[in-house]
């Protein structure tokens, strides 16, 4: 990080707004578990001005708002495994955080920053993508006013490191529909290890159960694309129609042949991953069936 030249840690949004409105923006800081290293390994190039949200009062926090739960972008993966209102309203974060990670990279890793990285391995990503969830985002008007805008996630990736957020924005909160008794939801992350290891692939599913049917239907796919995508072709398969044996294996081959558009890296080979996504998939369906 030797090209920087300001760091700044306000204490409001409005004054965190002002720096990002300014010419050249700056590079956000959140909990630095993806900048530092990346930095150091020179694959991300940091603005002069580098900008500490931490700081900042009430973007820390998890609340109900109505029929969403609100992540502040500074919410940790901590967080989310421990606490109460994770648990009872959205709980397959609640999974997923505890499959992030170590328990030290948890302590300082955050919604935002992971969704704002934009690797397509991303956790968090798939599950929120399942979930519907919409990013919000924040900037500074001419008058001084801080405005805000909604972004669905399905919109919110462009590419490797790149998303819908303009500059002079910043992601402030993550808004999850919490969940209804008939939803089902159910969660894969491939790799050597749970937690540990970046995602060889990784596989969420969320759908309601109604009178036998499948019902608003999202499976989300994270490693076989650019971005973390749906699973367009495998929910069309499901969507409004009873779950069985071979609709489920149907749904894994659409997934697996028609969705996803792995690459061979030093992780796995594309033709691993496309197995990976056609048999766990299948598993999941399988098991939500059984259920």
């Amino acid at each position: 990080m030797d090209a920087i030249e300001r760091y700044l840690a306000p204490r409001a949004l409005r004054q965190a707004l002002a720096v990002l409105a300014q010419p050249g923006g700056a590079t956000v800081l959140a909990g630095g578990t993806d900048l530092m290293p990346q930095s150091h390994a020179g694959r991300v190039r940091p603005a002069p001005t580098l900008l500490n949200i931490r700081r900042i009062d009430g973007l820390d926090t998890v609340s109900l708002d109505g029929t969403s739960l609100v992540l502040g972008t500074l919410v940790t993966v901590t967080t989310l495994l421990h606490h109460p209102l994770v648990a009872q309203h959205v709980p397959l974060l609640t999974e997923v955080a505890d499959r992030f990670a170590s328990v030290q990279i948890r302590n300082a890793a955050t919604v935002g920053g992971n969704l704002c990285n934009a690797s397509p391995a991303g956790d968090t990503l798939t599950p929120l993508l399942a979930l519907d969830a919409e990013a919000e985002l924040a900037r500074l008007a001419d008058d001084g006013a801080v405005l805000t805008r909604r972004v669905p996630l399905a919109d919110f990736f462009a590419g490797p490191g790149r998303t819908a957020r303009a500059a002079g924005e910043l992601l402030t909160a993550v808004r999850v529909p919490v969940a209804t008794p008939q939803l089902v939801t159910r969660f894969y992350k491939g790799g050597t290890r749970p937690a540990l290891d970046i995602s060889t692939i990784s596989i969420a599913l969320a759908t309601r159960r109604d009178a036998g049917v499948l019902r608003g239907v999202r499976l989300a796919l994270g490693a076989v694309a650019p971005v973390p995508l749906r699973a367009r072709h495998a929910e069309a398969l499901l969507e409004g129609q009873p779950l069985d044996p071979a609709r489920a294996l149907a749904a894994a081959r659409a997934a697996a042949e028609q969705d996803a558009r792995p690459i061979d890296d030093v992780r796995a080979s594309a033709w691993y991953r496309r197995e990976l996504v056609r048999n766990m998939t299948q598993r999941m369906l399988d098991d939500v069936a059984r259920a």
